[in-house]
């Protein structure tokens, strides 16, 4: 068999299907390490290694106990978690240290926490991905929007962006700039009410790692909003659905160009409401999308005529 054939083969193999028969069901054999297509009997792979650990474990004690590596690479922390750490209490098998020995650990764990952050930019580090953990709680923003966040600042770190400007500023704009790639329903004042720096300075640090990290973001869509500002409001399913339906159509004749995406979620919101007859107010749905009764009211009638609703 030529070179060709089998590079074939093997990326016929890597998109799911046999190079005999094209099936896309196999079969791994756990005792052999052998993988082979369950149609036609062809050994596709032999020796596969078992990337598994050796032991078993049935609850989390037990696997805690007996796991013999640290937590996977990440950049959230500032040393992306590839340092040292012990604790000076315990030994290696939890078993209490007498005083002395706990005196000679503390003085190790001190020393240890001083070796670790020697530069100016570790410190910075340090203290943002502090920032951005403490921030993310409060905001309840997923692993990965986190993860993404902190990727940003270390590149504008690399781009010396940070210097002469807020730690907490340009970490509260890499929260939110990674909040606008995931999708994640943040507006720029929940994060600016959740960081202690105001909105004004989160907004310039957004816009200079826009134009200097060239980030790309995506346009926001109102109908990822409708859910966080109905359940504000206690509004029922068939009002969000009825709302969400409302956007869609909205965004089939660029209504929604140019608008912002939490002030036209709530007009939908209070269009689907006034549809199912449910009480809520131009007022209410402002206060729970965060933006004025103006603005509720002015895209409110915008939808109205551009949908041809009939509504007064």
């Amino acid at each position: 068999m030529n070179t060709a054939n089998v590079i074939q083969k093997q990326n016929l193999f890597q998109q799911g299907r046999c190079p005999e028969c094209s099936g896309s069901e196999f079969v791994t054999d756990k005792e052999t390490g052998e993988i082979a297509c369950s149609q036609c009997g062809l050994v596709l792979q032999e020796k596969v290694l078992d990337q598994k650990p050796e032991w078993r474990a049935f609850t989390p004690e037990e696997t805690r106990k007996k796991v013999r590596t640290g937590p996977p690479i990440s950049l959230k922390r500032f040393d992306m978690g590839l340092s040292t750490t012990f604790r000076p209490y315990k030994d290696s098998y939890g078993r209490s240290l007498p005083m002395h020995a706990r005196l000679k650990m503390t003085r190790l764990r001190k020393w240890n926490n001083r070796a670790r952050v020697q530069s100016s930019a570790q410190r910075n580090l340090s203290q943002a991905m502090n920032e951005l953990t403490r921030l993310s709680d409060k905001l309840h923003t997923p692993a990965s929007v986190e993860e993404n966040a902190s990727l940003i600042y270390r590149k504008a770190l690399d781009k010396g962006l940070i210097r002469g400007r807020s730690i907490k500023s340009i970490a509260a704009a890499s929260l939110y700039a990674a909040c606008r790639l995931e999708s994640t329903p943040r507006s720029l004042k929940e994060v600016a009410e959740a960081s202690t720096r105001r909105r004004k300075e989160i907004s310039r640090g957004y816009r200079l790692l826009q134009q200097n990290l060239n980030i790309r973001m995506p346009v926001d869509d109102p109908a990822k909003y409708v859910s966080k500002i109905a359940s504000r409001v206690r509004l029922d399913q068939t009002t969000e659905n009825l709302a969400i339906r409302l956007l869609q159509k909205a965004k089939k004749i660029k209504e929604d160009v140019g608008k912002g995406p939490t002030g036209i979620a709530a007009a939908a919101l209070y269009i689907a409401a006034i549809m199912n007859e449910s009480k809520v107010t131009q007022r209410e749905l402002a206060k729970a999308a965060g933006v004025t009764e103006v603005t509720v009211r002015n895209r409110y009638g915008g939808l109205n005529k551009s949908l041809d609703l009939g509504l007064k």
